[in-house]
């Protein structure tokens, strides 16, 4: 199965709706809180090429994006694939 990390804070909305697509797929995930850890923040915008803003998913080292782009590969039936289901 793959590595799936996703760097969140906990009063986002995308955050949370990325959450539910990923737990409807079933797929287990490390969650990393940015909210209050400058460093996981900073770690969380160099792996994702200056991307500030979270929800930010990376599924074996590889950045897959925000919520949005998850959603859209989720309806292009790209997302199973890229989460190794």
């Amino acid at each position: 199965m793959a590595e799936i990390e996703i760097y969140t804070s906990p009063f986002c909305g995308f955050c949370n709706a990325a959450k539910r697509l990923l737990d409807k797929k079933g797929v287990a995930y490390t969650e990393i809180d940015v909210m209050m850890n400058s460093a996981k923040r900073e770690e969380m915008t160099k792996r994702s090429g200056g991307s500030r803003t979270v929800p930010q998913i990376f599924v074996d080292g590889e950045h897959l994006g925000d919520c949005e782009e998850i959603m859209e590969m989720d309806a292009d039936d790209e997302l199973d694939a890229r989460l190794g289901l």
